[in-house]
């Protein structure tokens, strides 16, 4: 079937707990009014019939993308026809960023400025290089006179791995980053990322794939099927934040980022996640019977990637933190406390920006949920 009065066509998976199956469809997009239909690929016969679907945008249908659609997760495998191939696969092009360790803590700014150039971020984690992963990923390199010095730099401290999409990805990356060393870069191109945060040619703040071929195989070292990084997270002394995905598909993830380095907190652990609802439910499971809102909290927790940060600081971090965070009602933060992260980014008190640890005993517990269980 072919793409016709701006309709696009997916191949879609969704995972039927019920039966224990994976499901296929195609899936069309009618951007004109937001709706969308399914059709069960095995059974020949329409599953969904056209309904409006608000929460999907073109710009969130691509491959490898998790959509949540009336309560069912999809992952879009493929296009379904050459039309939408033609269409939107120059706009999907990936690419593979890195914020080395002497760039780390300017997570937060690198992340906004990425969102402010137009980039969607696919997929992102914090990790630790060993040697011998060092070592694969920049096989490239292997004898040449800097190659030891590079390794003991990327080894030295965590890295946070990102997946990039957008039009002309790959050059627009390296565009913004600048060029390699760091030096020439504040006299070439002042503005970019490495003129502003790296400080040599090694220690030059980001790394960017230079071709197609290598943004595949960077990407699928780190977020393929066999990738094994050390995660960052410690899962103690610390706390929970998750940025919900209202605030990601708005781009102001980075803004909020920066907004808790202001005030103090080092970000331990970062990861993004596309949650089920059978994840969610437990996870939310403590605010079941308790929070009017808990069904529309779990629905709005699935309803695209979330942000989780691993939250560090001196002292009673988690106290400080929740502090920080405000009321769970944005409009009652914005005038009580109008400096919170709810009152800044906040809408209402299912879309209110970050979830936060409620109680101290269960901070270490959320963490391990996200960063250790979810990664199993």
């Amino acid at each position: 079937m072919s793409s016709f009065d701006g309709r696009y066509a997916f191949i879609a998976d969704w995972y039927d707990p019920n039966a224990a199956l994976t499901r296929k469809y195609q899936l069309f997009y009618y951007p004109s009014d937001t709706t969308v239909e399914m059709f069960d690929i095995k059974n020949k016969r329409v599953f969904l019939k056209r309904s409006k679907c608000e929460a999907i945008r073109l710009h969130d249908l691509h491959i490898g993308a998790v959509v949540n659609i009336h309560s069912r997760q999809l992952t879009i495998k493929d296009y379904a026809d050459t039309s939408t191939s033609n269409r939107l696969k120059s706009k999907n092009e990936k690419t593979f960023a890195m914020v080395k360790p002497d760039a780390i803590q300017e997570v937060g700014t690198i992340i906004d400025t990425i969102y402010q150039n137009g980039f969607a971020i696919c997929n992102m984690k914090s990790v630790v290089f060993s040697r011998n992963e060092a070592e694969q990923f920049y096989g490239e390199h292997f004898g040449k006179p800097f190659f030891n010095n590079l390794m003991s730099f990327m080894t030295s401290g965590p890295v946070l791995a990102i997946e990039l999409k957008a039009e002309s990805a790959v050059s627009r990356w390296r565009s913004l980053i600048g060029p390699t060393d760091s030096r020439a870069a504040r006299t070439e191109a002042p503005g970019s990322l490495r003129a502003r945060f790296g400080f040599d040619n090694t220690k030059n703040a980001c790394h960017g794939s230079d071709s197609d071929q290598s943004a595949n195989r960077e990407t699928d070292f780190f977020f393929g099927p066999t990738a094994r990084q050390r995660s960052t997270a410690r899962c103690a002394d610390s706390t929970l934040c998750i940025i919900k995905p209202h605030a990601v598909k708005e781009g102001v993830a980075g803004k909020i980022l920066v907004a808790m380095q202001e005030n103090g907190f080092y970000l331990n652990a970062l990861q993004m996640f596309h949650m089920e609802v059978a994840n969610a439910e437990e996870f939310f499971e403590v605010y079941k019977g308790v929070v009017l809102e808990y069904s529309k909290m779990v629905d709005e927790l699935c309803s695209g990637p979330c942000i989780a940060v691993e939250v560090c600081g001196e002292g009673d971090v988690h106290k400080a933190f929740r502090d920080f965070v405000g009321p769970s009602d944005p409009e009652v933060a914005k005038h009580l406390r109008p400096q919170t992260l709810r009152a800044k980014f906040g809408v209402d008190k299912v879309r209110n920006a970050v979830h936060c640890t409620d109680l101290p005993d269960d901070a270490s517990l959320e963490v391990e949920y996200f960063f250790k269980i979810l990664n199993q």
